[in-house]
């Protein structure tokens, strides 16, 4: 599992360096808008992942940067806390 969550934090940060792009130099004419539009939206969805993980987010030691992981990769990093979270419990 830890691979998938990896793949998907990587294709994520992938997705959001093509946003950037785009707001630097847009694409063609629908492209750019559909990019803009589903950028958007997934921001939107990552900010409404921090809103909803926030109280398992005020106990870790780095709280901060586990809240900018989930604003830029969302669901991904939650994923990797959580798996993190089971591991230190099994090892106690």
């Amino acid at each position: 599992m830890k691979v998938f969550w990896g793949l998907g934090k990587w294709l994520t940060l992938m997705f959001w360096l093509v946003v950037l792009i785009n707001l630097i130099q847009p694409f063609t004419n629908p492209i750019h808008l559909m990019v803009n539009l589903v950028g958007s939206l997934l921001l939107l969805t990552h900010l409404l992942e921090l809103v909803l993980f926030n109280r398992n987010l005020k106990n870790r030691p780095h709280r901060w940067r586990d809240r900018l992981q989930v604003l830029v990769v969302g669901i991904f990093h939650v994923q990797t806390i959580a798996m993190s979270d089971a591991t230190e419990a099994s090892h106690a």
